[in-house]
């Protein structure tokens, strides 16, 4: 019979995805993921198989947390334009005020996997098609109430949103201030 677990797997996975976030995955150790979570690498191999095993558990635990509270506000009620602007702002301000200037982990890991991990580029991908639908389905809804001009392609302008928040996370890894980003998100709202 072997030993219960000493650690909890969930709260591992939370402090793991925080490592690749900051780091990336080809630059976090199993030593690093070691020290993060406070286990032995046994416990790190038998509870999780692989760092990348872990990594996938990770990738979607961000999955399920940050890049689901953007859909949310898309979601709320209230003028389209302003919620995308308000959305848009979260974002920044997210990342400007991250002390590691972390950006997106999605939009990280597609810049640094995709092409070269075919489970990671698929875990991404789903994730940027979750956003455009959301973003698509916002505009849909700027059309029918008379905020968004309706002769535009909703899909389109979903696909160009999702390229502008990428742009935004990663400008916002080197920014020293808000200025630009500002301009962008006025830009793209306004350009609706």
């Amino acid at each position: 019979m072997g030993r219960p677990k000493q650690f909890d797997p969930d709260a591992a996975v939370e402090r793991a995805m925080d490592v690749f976030w900051r780091k990336g995955y080809a630059a976090t150790t199993p030593q690093d993921l070691v020290d993060a979570l406070g286990i032995g690498k046994g416990s790190l191999y038998n509870t999780f198989g692989s760092k990348h095993a872990l990594f996938e558990r990770a990738l979607r635990r961000y999955r399920d947390s940050q890049a689901v509270a953007l859909i949310e506000m898309l979601e709320e009620t209230g003028p389209v334009k302003e919620r995308l602007r308000a959305a848009l702002w979260l974002l920044v301000e997210m990342d400007l005020a991250d002390p590691d200037r972390r950006g997106c982990m999605a939009v990280n890991t597609a810049a640094e996997l995709a092409g070269t991990d075919e489970v990671a580029t698929d875990l991404v991908r789903r994730m940027f098609d979750r956003t455009e639908e959301a973003f698509s389905a916002l505009v849909e809804k700027g059309q029918r109430a008379g905020e968004i001009d309706s002769g535009r392609d909703a899909r389109a302008v979903g696909s160009l949103l999702l390229t502008t928040v990428v742009g935004l996370r990663l400008m916002a890894r080197v920014a020293e201030g808000p200025e630009r980003l500002s301009r962008v998100i006025d830009a793209t709202v306004d350009s609706l």
